[in-house]
C-alpha cells in the first residue's frame, strides 16, 4: 500500500490530526490505522459525533416531555443511553417515560398518524447530514395534515466548532496536560473533513478555515485505503491552507444545493451549547418561527450538568487527551455502564477506542 509505505518513512515534525466524523472514528478503529502510523503522526478524534455532543439539558428535556400522559418520545437507540443530569432515557423508563425506539425518523410520521391522541416527540439530533431528513417530516406532516408531531432539536453544523478548537488550542500553550499528547502542541495541522457532511455543504464548507487558520482540509472517503489516502494528503499538504476533495464520487465543492435551500426553508442559524465545550456562537440550527408548531421547546437547552466529576469527555472532545487517558476508562466506564457520551454511541471516540482494544486482547488471549 503505498500511501502506508509513504506515511511509515515520515520523519518531520509531530503532526496532529483531527477527524470529525462519527463513521470515520469507527473505520479508523476498525481497520486498525492509529497502530499502523508513526509516533509522529498521531490521530485525534474530535467532536463528529452527534450524540456524544448532546448537552444534559437536552436529555432532561425530553425526559420531562415523556413523562407527561399525552407524550410520546421518539429516538434513535443510541441516545437511549445518553447521560442527563440525572439519569438516562432508558432509567427514566423504568420511571414511566414512554419511550419509542426507530430506524428511521419517518416512522415517527406513521405512528402519529396512527394515534392522533399523543404527541410524537422525536428527538432530533444531528449535523448537515441529517437535518434535511428534518425538513422532509415537517413537510410530508404539513402534506398529510398529521398535527401531533413535534421535533426537539439539537442541530449542530460542523465549521464553527472546527473553527473553536482551531482558536482556542492556538490560544493556550496546553501546558498542564499529560500523557500522549505531550510534544504536540499547539492547534491541530489538519483535519480530515467528514465526507457525509461534505455531500450536503460542499467541500468549500471549510475554504474559509483552511485560509484563516493556514492548515489542510481534506475530505475523506470512509474505507481503509481511502482513509490513509486523506491522511497522506494532509502530511504533503503541511502549511498549505488549502481543501483538498479526495472523494469526488459523493462530494462537490457546491454540494448538495436543493438539500441546502431545504434547510434555509425550514431552519435558521442559532448558538447551540456542545457537551463539555459550552456554547459556540451560530453553531446550531433551530426551527424558523413560520414552523414553531413544530418545535417541542428547543430553545434555552444549554445546561450540561450532572454525570461522573472524573470523566473526561470534554478533553476527549477537544483532543487534548486520548480515551485511554481518561481515569474510568475501561474500568468505570465501558459500553455496558458508560459514564460518558463518548462511551455510548457507536460513533463515539471511547467506545471505539474501548472495542479496538478488546478485540486486541481477545486475539491474544
Amino acid at each position: 500500500m503505498k500511501y502506508l509505505e509513504y506515511l511509515r518513512r515520515y520523519r518531520g515534525r509531530p503532526l496532529r490530526l483531527m477527524e470529525v466524523c462519527g463513521t470515520h472514528t469507527a473505520q479508523i478503529h476498525k481497520t486498525g490505522i492509529p497502530a499502523l502510523l508513526p509516533p509522529s503522526i498521531q490521530l485525534v478524534s474530535g467532536p463528529g459525533c452527534p450524540v456524544c455532543v448532546t448537552v444534559s439539558a437536552y436529555i432532561d428535556r425530553l425526559i420531562a416531555l415523556g413523562m407527561e400522559e399525552q407524550n410520546r418520545i421518539v429516538t434513535f437507540g443510541d441516545m437511549l443511553r445518553v447521560p442527563g443530569s440525572r439519569m438516562s432515557l432508558n432509567e427514566a423508563r423504568a420511571q414511566g417515560c414512554v419511550v419509542r425506539m426507530v430506524y428511521s425518523p419517518m416512522d415517527t410520521l406513521k405512528m402519529a398518524a396512527k394515534d392522533p391522541e399523543h404527541i410524537y416527540i422525536f428527538a432530533a439530533v444531528g449535523f448537515e447530514t441529517t437535518a434535511p431528513v428534518y425538513c422532509m417530516m415537517i413537510k410530508r406532516a404539513k402534506e398529510q395534515g398529521i398535527t401531533n408531531l413535534r421535533l426537539l432539536t439539537s442541530l449542530k453544523v460542523m465549521p464553527p466548532a472546527i473553527d473553536w478548537i482551531c482558536a482556542h488550542n492556538q490560544q493556550e500553550s496546553m501546558q498542564g496536560f499529560q500523557g500522549s499528547m505531550q510534544g504536540f502542541q499547539g492547534s491541530m495541522q489538519g483535519f480530515l473533513a467528514p465526507g457525509h457532511v461534505c455531500v450536503i455543504t460542499g467541500s468549500r464548507a471549510f475554504e474559509g478555515l483552511a485560509a484563516k487558520y493556514g492548515i489542510p482540509f481534506v475530505v475523506a472517503g470512509f474505507e481503509g485505503e481511502q482513509l490513509l489516502a486523506a491522511i497522506a494528503a494532509l502530511v504533503k499538504l503541511q502549511g498549505q491552507g488549502r481543501v483538498v476533495n479526495m472523494y469526488p464520487s459523493a462530494v462537490t465543492r457546491e454540494g448538495n444545493t436543493l438539500a441546502q435551500a431545504e434547510l434555509e426553508t425550514y431552519f435558521e442559524p442559532c448558538d447551540a451549547a456542545w457537551r463539555g465545550m459550552g456554547i459556540i456562537p451560530g453553531s446550531g440550527r433551530k426551527l424558523r418561527p413560520e414552523y414553531a408548531s413544530f418545535d417541542a421547546g428547543s430553545d434555552e437547552l444549554m445546561a450540561d450538568d450532572g454525570g461522573n466529576p472524573a470523566c473526561r469527555c470534554a478533553q476527549v472532545l477537544m483532543g487534548r487527551i486520548r480515551p485511554q487517558e481518561c481515569p474510568l476508562f475501561g474500568t468505570a466506564c465501558t459500553p455496558q455502564s458508560p459514564q460518558g457520551a463518548c462511551m455510548v454511541s457507536m460513533e463515539g471516540s471511547c467506545f471505539n477506542c474501548w472495542q479496538a482494544g478488546g478485540l486486541t486482547e481477545q486475539r491474544n488471549g
